[in-house]
């Protein structure tokens, strides 16, 4: 059994395994496998893993936080209190507010820097010691970083409350990989809504796609890992997520923002030319995201929904701000307190690891992938009680999630392959247990009533 709940002890969770830094490492787990069923319209017919019970899914998208630098010290997640730099020397952790007002650049370059891989193909066999070589925007060594190498750091339990309350009510991934290497925001969009990007790298020019014209382009990644191989116009059209759902007559939304004055909106399907140029732009595609509350309110809620943050919401370095807990908890407690609850799973995860250390290897899949470990938080009313899951998952273990739900069939490699986390963070056999409100600073009400932040989340 893969998943391992608050009492037992973390000594019995730890395999014998080290890495040449002397941190534990972890063998991968087994694929879990899903049950086939199909649907007529949006009606289930048979049974899929969740026998049915989940009618809904939301997929809720934060930003650039590796899984040690935001939920280190959670019982028996496997973090680490220390990490190697580049000179293998031993550095501590220290804790840094989430309210930084400068970042980390987390590029493809920078990946390759702090995996300090020894294979032949960049980024592989990684022996994570080189964060010290990715830039800093307050300088390296510069008096105005709080310390030297701030990438060596953890947010403060004190910010990161609500989200240690969500893992302590439901589920915690300590095992979820990026399925892309290179820790763009833009390539890890696409990847949660088509499995995968083009074969892009790093991110556009311009705007997240059509909008920004046949200038706007993207740099793209060969086989050996090479980059870049050429450039490309961020407007294409790959089979989709929401493609597959429209196919099924299973209703989807993604909420979002506009950013740089209403020139553009922060979407993953806004690459899309048959989406951005279809009806699904108007009818599916909605601004601002807290629409969300609303429709959840008033019983509109899609079936399969996805919400990105403002910049101000994003948990992003740079932003100053530490609201990123409460605005997550503002949509657990949305759906919590609704009808929806007993019928709803809801994925948290951060689209990449936004240059922040993290001990765990990503294993070399394809030329794409993986890239450093994220957090995801699996909440539902059959999701497991406090619990921690070693199971291996990555973007296309949630696409594989929602698939297997409602029927459709795989994008890409990276859904393919994946691990479902249908059989190890549920438990459909159990009736639904009640929903726990998530204390946070900030509520639904704040946001709704927040200006409109034009600011790209992140346009790395």
């Amino acid at each position: 059994m893969k998943f391992a709940v608050l009492p037992i002890t973390a000594a019995a969770l730890l395999l014998s395994a080290c890495g040449q830094s002397g941190l534990p490492l972890y063998g991968p787990a087994l694929p879990i496998a899903s049950s086939p069923h199909r649907i007529e319209g949006a009606r289930l017919i048979g049974y899929g893993p969740s026998r049915g019970k989940i009618k809904h899914i939301v997929i809720l998208v934060q930003e650039n936080r590796s899984l040690n630098d935001l939920f280190y010290g959670f019982p028996h997640a496997r973090t680490v209190s220390y990490g190697y730099d580049s000179k293998d020397n031993k550095i501590e952790l220290r804790p840094l507010s989430l309210a930084t007002w400068w970042d980390i650049d987390h590029s493809a370059s920078s990946f390759i820097r702090a995996c300090d891989g020894s294979g032949s193909i960049p980024g592989t066999n990684c022996r994570m010691n080189g964060f010290d070589l990715e830039p800093v925007g307050c300088g390296m060594g510069h008096p105005s970083c709080p310390f030297t190498d701030p990438q060596y750091s953890f947010v403060p339990h004190s910010e990161t409350k609500p989200y240690f309350d969500i893992a302590s009510q439901y589920v915690l991934a300590d095992e979820m990989y990026a399925s892309n290497f290179d820790a763009s925001s833009f390539v890890s969009h696409q990847y949660i809504i088509a499995g995968q990007a083009q074969s892009s790298i790093n991110y556009p020019v311009s705007l997240w796609g059509c909008p920004g014209g046949p200038g706007d382009t993207i740099g793209t990644v060969g086989q050996q890992r090479q980059f870049p191989t050429g450039y490309e116009t961020v407007c294409w059209d790959p089979t989709t997520l929401g493609d597959e759902l429209d196919k099924a007559r299973v209703s989807w939304a993604f909420y979002t923002a506009t950013i740089k004055g209403d020139e553009g909106i922060w979407s993953a399907y806004q690459a899309i030319n048959h989406i951005y140029n279809g009806p699904d732009w108007s009818k599916d595609v909605l601004t601002p995201q807290t629409q969300f509350f609303d429709d959840v309110s008033n019983g509109k809620l899609r079936s399969v929904s996805w919400i990105t943050p403002t910049w101000e919401n994003s948990d992003h370095a740079g932003n100053k701000s530490t609201t990123g807990p409460s605005w997550v908890a503002s949509v657990v407690n949305a759906i919590g307190q609704s009808k929806y609850w007993n019928s709803t799973a809801l994925f948290i995860f951060w689209d990449d690891y936004g240059g922040w250390y993290d001990p765990k290897p990503p294993a070399y899949v394809d030329y794409d992938g993986l890239g450093v470990r994220i957090p995801m938080l699996i909440v539902s009313a059959y999701a497991k009680k406090g619990g921690v899951s070693h199971v291996h998952y990555e973007h296309g273990s949630i696409l594989k999630f929602v698939e297997d739900t409602f029927g459709l069939a795989r994008l890409a490699p990276s859904d393919t392959r994946a691990n479902s986390p249908a059989r190890d963070a549920f438990n459909f056999k159990d009736p639904p247990r009640p929903f726990v409100r998530i204390n946070s600073p900030y509520g639904e009400g704040y946001f709704k009533r927040q200006p409109t932040d034009h600011r790209v989340p992140d346009a790395e």
